[in-house]
């Protein structure tokens, strides 16, 4: 079960691959400012994910006139994640959560997925300026996607 609406979501500091190299994607850095929507996937280079990560990419415009910033988290390393987004023109920020430590915070690991080794689950929360959890979905199998309706939803309130 992921971490509860009404929580106070877990801060985090993870690396992106940028044109100069790694930078930090830090989720306190929205706070204040920005609603926040962090959708956690399995892996890079597989089907679905790759479809919800360019779906998401077509709806980013959304997302900005909803006051929201997008992250995408995935246990990859920012290199195959850069990789993969540059062969998809993935244009949603992309954050490696290689150890697991944001995945096992926000409880959406998805143990042995494939029998290939612990993924984060598929997942979608929205965090709010103020840093609580405003909506958490982790969704019945990593082949089913989010309900972004809902996560719009949740942004417009």
């Amino acid at each position: 079960m992921p971490i509860a609406v009404g929580s106070k979501a877990p801060d985090f500091t993870l690396k992106s691959k940028a044109a100069d190299g790694l930078k930090d994607i830090k989720l306190s850095d929205n706070f204040g400012k920005k609603q926040t929507v962090l959708l956690f996937f399995p892996l890079a280079y597989t089907g679905v994910c790759t479809q919800e990560m360019c779906d998401q990419t077509s709806g980013l415009a959304e997302y900005e006139a909803l006051g929201a910033n997008v992250i995408a988290i995935s246990v990859d390393s920012p290199f195959t994640q850069e990789a993969w987004a540059k062969s998809n023109k993935i244009g949603v920020t992309l954050a490696s959560d290689l150890n697991k430590t944001v995945t096992k915070a926000y409880d959406v690991l998805f143990p042995m997925l494939a029998g290939v080794g612990d993924t984060s689950a598929r997942a979608a929360f929205v965090i709010g300026k103020d840093g609580v959890v405003k909506y958490a979905e982790q969704t019945p199998t990593p082949k089913d996607l989010p309900n972004f309706a809902a996560v719009k939803a949740a942004l417009a309130k």
